[in-house]
């Protein structure tokens, strides 16, 4: 069985301000970490989907050019990898460890679509469009959903040739989408996107604690 890994690192950072992928964290851009973190497993192939400065980043790994939404990025990706399952993580997640690949490496092979969640402690509201509180939705069947996710190749690679030219933002989306199952590895809380400022703060001591640990 091979294994290949999709990085997406396409996005605009709209929310953060400037390109977040190359904020610094103890002298290492946050799509260093999040690379890495891929190569010390055993991923046979590994795929950038995004900017061309990525080359010069990354100039051993394969690279492709990143869409106009990410949907159209992991397809290029997806048409650019040669495996048997396809792991697909975001780019500004640069915590993510080597249990919970390896985690998703296994239940891959047994589920053929999976995506690592965790739990919502918060209790969630929804509210209309004046700000009016309607009802709290019961929290217990409530996940947030993390990356990576992952799929058997020719499954993902048939539901994106399906779903062409929409807007999903995740690719488990479109499997439920077509009906198919899809099934939750636990996740890890410190497993964070990076998306404001703040974020970068509590990266540094989630990455200063793994590399504690390791």
């Amino acid at each position: 069985m091979k294994f290949g890994a999709i990085i997406t690192a396409g996005g605009s950072s709209s929310r953060y301000g400037k390109n977040k992928l190359l904020e610094k964290i103890d002298g290492k851009e946050v799509i260093k970490y999040t690379v890495e973190a891929f190569l010390n497993t055993n991923i046979d192939e590994i795929v950038i989907c995004g900017g061309e400065y990525l080359k010069d980043i990354f100039p051993d790994i394969k690279f492709t050019q990143g869409g106009a939404t990410r949907q159209e990025s992991v397809y290029n990706g997806l048409n650019s990898i040669n495996c048997d399952y396809v792991l697909i993580h975001d780019g500004a997640r640069p915590v993510i460890s080597k249990e919970i690949i390896e985690k998703v490496k296994i239940a891959v092979v047994d589920k053929k679509a999976v995506s690592v969640m965790t739990k919502t402690t918060d209790t969630i509201k929804e509210v209309d469009q004046n700000g009016k509180i309607i009802r709290t939705i019961d929290r217990s069947k409530l996940y947030n959903t993390q990356t990576p996710q992952a799929f058997e190749y020719n499954l993902i690679k048939a539901a994106h040739e399906k779903l062409k030219g929409q807007n999903y933002t995740d690719d488990c989306g479109m499997l439920e989408a077509l009906g198919y199952s899809v099934y939750t590895v636990e996740g890890d809380y410190k497993n964070i996107k990076i998306t404001y400022p703040s974020d970068i703060e509590l990266a540094k001591v989630y990455l200063k604690d793994k590399n504690e640990r390791s």
